[in-house]
């Protein structure tokens, strides 16, 4: 057995793949850590002119590099719209559009949790992925092919495993939302697509889980790791490309075999 809590050296062709985002403005939210920032930066790599969004500036320092850092509060009307406002007066438009802010700190069971912790939840992984498309349709539809990603769960396509039930259900709505959405912006030429992944190996997974429960986790994978979070980033490029572009309303599922539908 590898060890789960390493990077692999068999990571897919898919982070091989080279993309072309020159001139086009992505926005990534959650964007200073784990996938977000990955996420970013693999946009910045590609050419694109990146803002990321999260609510802890003092990791700002570490991301000055990828492109422009806003301090953003995803569930906050008011926050996104000095946000959106701020993005769209610099370029007038927005290309891409990559709702990651999310997770949860506690595992726990729908006797344990507390109602304040679920409704807390909800609003991060849920309600957030509506304000945020809310506020950046505007500038998605001066696009010419403005493309949406959320990031969602293995959580949402099972409930099956050891998580939050609140943030299981949260995903369960963001699969959902996204076809919704999809179906809104299709006359828009906006589209609208997801990710369920299973197991990436990021700073929340580390802190919410001890070496055991990871190393397990990691068996129970057939192809026997973790993701990385530079793998993901590589699909999240992929639905934002010219080659996707007759794909909607879908969620992929990049779960090393974990879940098979």
């Amino acid at each position: 057995m590898r060890d789960s809590l390493s990077a692999s050296d068999e990571c897919g062709p898919m982070t091989d793949v080279t993309f072309n985002f020159e001139n086009r403005v992505a926005v990534v939210t959650g964007a200073a850590v784990g996938i977000g920032e990955a996420t970013a930066r693999a946009f910045s790599a590609a050419g694109a002119m990146v803002y990321l969004l999260d609510i802890d500036a003092d990791r700002a320092s570490t991301t000055g590099d990828v492109g422009t850092f806003l301090e953003t509060d995803v569930t906050s009307i008011d926050s996104l719209a000095r946000t959106f406002e701020r993005i769209t007066g610099d370029h007038g438009r927005i290309d891409v559009l990559v709702n990651n802010a999310g997770g949860f700190g506690v595992q726990a069971t729908t006797e344990t949790i507390d109602p304040s912790e679920w409704a807390g939840l909800i609003e991060l992984n849920l309600t957030s992925v509506f304000l945020v498309c809310r506020a950046a349709l505007a500038g998605l539809r001066n696009s010419e092919a403005g493309r949406i990603v959320n990031i969602g769960s293995l959580a949402g396509q099972t409930g099956g495993y050891r998580t939050s039930p609140a943030y299981a259900a949260a995903k369960a709505g963001v699969h959902s939302y996204t076809r919704v959405l999809a179906h809104e912006l299709a006359a828009d030429k906006i589209t609208v697509n997801a990710i369920a992944p299973s197991a990436v190996l990021t700073e929340r997974i580390i802190a919410v889980r001890d070496e055991s429960e990871r190393q397990a986790t990691a068996e129970s994978i057939p192809l026997g790791r973790y993701q990385t979070p530079e793998e993901l980033a590589a699909w999240v490029l992929f639905l934002a490309s010219a080659e996707s572009g007759f794909m909607t309303g879908e969620t992929i599922a990049v779960n090393g075999g974990r879940f098979m539908a």
